[in-house]
């Protein structure tokens, strides 16, 4: 099984933009989404479901460069046909030793969508 890439829809400063479609969401045992080179304080996902909802599960990170993995996953539940804002994360407890965030989602998660925000940091 594999992960599937979620690309970053990066908000601007000073700026807007376009609501982005979103990636399908791939659910099922093994299977999930990976947030390639993530900053996880600066990430929120928005996870929409489709006709049946479930649980989304961000992945507790490896110790290191997580030293507060033991914490856990963060385990959310989306309901059906609804829209939920998860993040921003914190490196610590989430971060991969591959500078990656990992997202589950449940098994019977149907026709859903998940978008990775990269919030800017403004100077």
């Amino acid at each position: 099984m594999a992960r599937t890439a979620v690309p970053y829809s990066s908000l601007l400063p000073n700026a807007d933009v376009a609501d982005p479609a979103g990636t399908a969401t791939n659910a099922g045992p093994g299977n999930g989404h990976a947030v390639a080179k993530a900053v996880p304080e600066q990430t929120v996902l928005r996870v929409v479901a489709g006709a049946t909802g479930g649980a989304v599960t961000i992945k507790a990170g490896q110790n290191p460069p997580a030293i507060a993995a033991s914490m856990g996953d963060l385990v959310v539940t989306v309901a059906n046909s609804a829209t939920r804002w998860i993040g921003p994360f914190e490196s610590g407890r989430f971060l991969q030793a591959d500078g990656s965030l990992l997202v589950d989602i449940a098994n019977g998660f149907v026709a859903g969508t998940i978008t990775a925000f990269k919030i800017p940091r403004n100077t």
